[in-house]
């Protein structure tokens, strides 16, 4: 069993998660964007070295920014696609240079796990699988625990929405594929976006226009 914290950080209010594993008080941060004074003092709270894992869901500065700082605070091991791997240390396409962002301003950031489409790890006792679901990046992905019936899914599936396809690696074609596939798990999920208000994988499936399978 886990519980999921949420921060909005940053201008762009990317959703920062810190995902607990309830029996061994195991923790992962996901998506963690932007230094924020909250998310800062409630890892300090939890206990910096029960951390484990770093998660991006894709490769943009949005998510990125404040990952290798939380490493270095905690020890967390960064963990990305092996497609968005690349992202991390490019600032074309993790986007910091499309938005003004100077390279000496924006951190270096090193991936010291990359992972493919199907692979699992363990949070404490809670098993995730990572699903490969590109379109707004090559390498987006979603973060899913079956035994929780929870997806964490980046800028892949918003509330009624999808994320951009007109950034670098974008793909509309993808992305629609990727939906259909995220429609297409059995049984009900509680959706944990990376903008937006979450939503459950039901609602979507009645309402997205993205998702219809």
């Amino acid at each position: 069993m886990i519980t999921v914290e949420t921060f909005p950080v940053g201008h762009l209010s990317t959703n920062c998660y810190i995902v607990t594993d309830v029996n061994t008080n195991r923790r992962a941060i996901i998506d963690p964007g932007y230094k924020n004074a909250d998310l800062v003092k409630r890892i300090e709270q939890s206990g910096k070295d029960t951390f484990d894992y770093v998660l991006l869901t894709h490769g943009h500065f949005d998510h990125i920014w404040f990952a290798e700082e939380i490493k270095a605070l905690t020890g967390a091991k960064i963990i990305i696609s092996k497609e968005d791997a690349p992202f991390l240390s490019d600032g074309m396409l993790n986007l910091s240079s499309t938005f003004g962002m100077l390279a000496f301003e924006f951190p270096k950031i090193h991936a010291d796990v990359t992972i493919e489409d199907g692979d699992k790890f363990n949070l404490g006792e809670t098993e995730f699988t990572f699903m490969l679901t590109p379109g707004h990046t090559v390498g987006s992905g979603c973060f899913i625990s079956f035994s929780d019936n929870v997806i964490f899914s980046g800028d892949t599936l918003f509330k009624l929405s999808m994320g951009r396809t007109d950034f670098v690696t974008g793909d509309p074609v993808r992305m629609l594929d990727s939906l259909k596939r995220l429609g297409k798990l059995q049984g009900d999920f509680a959706v944990y976006p990376g903008h937006g208000e979450a939503t459950t994988l039901d609602f979507e499936r009645k309402n997205n226009p993205y998702v219809s399978v």
